[in-house]
């Protein structure tokens, strides 16, 4: 636990805090502070593109203070064009309600929600921006914002050649409204989000000091932190819409895949990804880079946050599950865990145990198993001693199966690194 004056300190040491406005120090010194973030529901699911903003709110509710969660269901229905090269698709009022709901479940794996001074607040910026008409919106919020200002923010300069609705235009307005509102209504001083969101959040910032006049040498009414994004090892910005995005939602990305994608992060990442993707202290970070260093192939990085985000998003006990199945997958040690096999057997797409497979050979089965492109290849691994089941070396073409793990599985290997399970059906 921090306090609220260690909380830059915290978040300098994890990297998160990339960019930050003028006295937000000297604000955090005198006491804690309510801090939001928008969520724009516009999927079932978070994904791990917004983890890092997640992070930001558990940090500053450790450090005492009270995040306040937005779920975006007036904005999300316009989208922000911040880091897409193409426009959003609207979506509908029952859509955004369900997306929501889903969401706030998602959130409670990160933050205490228990009664009290840091309990989260979650709002729907729709409870005041659908109060507005028009032409109230224009006379009240429009009028600050001149065009030279907002053509001049980079998430609007990113899209202007490939062209851009006067809707996704507008985003900007909407999300300093909602600055306003929270700071006027709830008493909101700070907004986080990462960095590809400065632009809107200095937007806010200018909002609610242009309606909030102080005097000269005052401290600023209003905060804002952004931390760096987390991209996918293409370089491009982690999002629901970008090809292999990974969700915390299993039935979007099973614990497997989840497990899995974690367990090859990049050497060059994951330490980085261990202070931002965890709540592991320095102390207890710094011998896992010590061993990392030392040990590389062992990959204790990846498992540590694997492990860590895992356990945190599906459960400690798929955590456990998801390390078993990693060791049958990789270790190439004997494998007598039916559970394991048979979760390996539906992440792997695995393939069924006929009675005609069961009476056959060795040969048959490697051909059945789908890791060979034909039956001459199938022969040649196996007689260049390729092939084993149940992590038995195959020897001959005629050789007889091995008894079923569990009286259900044979789990098939083509040399080191690829795998398949045949399951007997029940």
């Amino acid at each position: 636990m921090t306090t609220s004056s260690d909380l830059i300190t915290e978040l300098e040491w994890r990297g998160l805090a990339q960019e930050r406005s003028h006295g937000l120090d000297a604000r955090l010194a005198r006491g804690p502070i309510s801090g939001y973030i928008g969520f724009d529901a516009s999927a079932t699911s978070l994904h791990v593109g917004h983890l890092l903003q997640v992070f930001l709110l558990t940090h500053l509710q450790r450090a005492g203070g009270r995040p306040v969660v937005v779920i975006g269901g007036a904005t999300g229905m316009i989208g922000d064009p911040s880091g897409k090269s193409g426009e959003r698709k609207l979506l509908d009022d029952e859509t955004i309600a369900a997306n929501a709901t889903a969401i706030r479940g998602q959130l409670e794996r990160f933050l205490d929600f228990s009664p009290g001074p840091t309990e989260p607040l979650v709002v729907d910026n729709r409870d005041w921006l659908a109060r507005y008409s028009m032409l109230d919106f224009l006379r009240e919020i429009g009028k600050f914002f001149s065009i030279p200002y907002m053509l001049a923010k980079d998430s609007v300069q990113a899209r202007l050649a490939a062209g851009m609705s006067f809707t996704e235009f507008s985003y900007m307005t909407l999300q300093a409204t909602d600055f306003l509102h929270l700071y006027r209504d709830r008493g909101v001083e700070l907004q986080l989000g990462g960095a590809d969101q400065w632009g809107n959040i200095t937007a806010g910032l200018e909002l609610i000091r242009r309606l909030d006049e102080r005097e000269g040498g005052a401290e600023p009414p209003a905060f804002g932190l952004v931390s760096p994004l987390l991209l996918t090892r293409s370089g491009v910005k982690m999002g629901k819409s970008e090809r292999g995005a990974i969700f915390l939602d299993p039935t979007l990305t099973s614990p497997y895949e989840f497990y899995q994608y974690w367990l090859n992060d990049d050497d060059a990442l994951v330490l980085q990804h261990l202070r931002w993707l965890t709540l592991l202290t320095q102390t207890e970070i710094t011998p896992i880079a010590a061993e990392h260093a030392a040990h590389p192939d062992a990959r204790p990085g990846q498992r540590a946050l694997a492990f860590d985000l895992t356990a945190r998003i599906h459960g400690r006990e798929e955590a456990d599950r998801q390390v078993r199945v990693a060791a049958a997958a990789f270790s190439g040690d004997a494998v007598d865990d039916g559970e394991v096999l048979e979760v390996l057997h539906r992440e792997v797409g695995g393939f069924d145990l006929t009675d005609e497979l069961l009476r056959g050979d060795a040969l048959a089965l490697a051909i059945a198993s789908g890791l060979y492109a034909s039956n001459g290849e199938a022969r040649r691994a196996i007689t260049q001693g390729g092939v084993s089941i149940n992590d038995i070396r195959i020897a001959t073409l005629d050789a007889p199966l091995p008894q079923l793990v569990a009286d259900r599985y044979l789990l098939v290997r083509a040399g080191k690194k690829r795998l398949t399970v045949g399951r007997r059906p029940s």
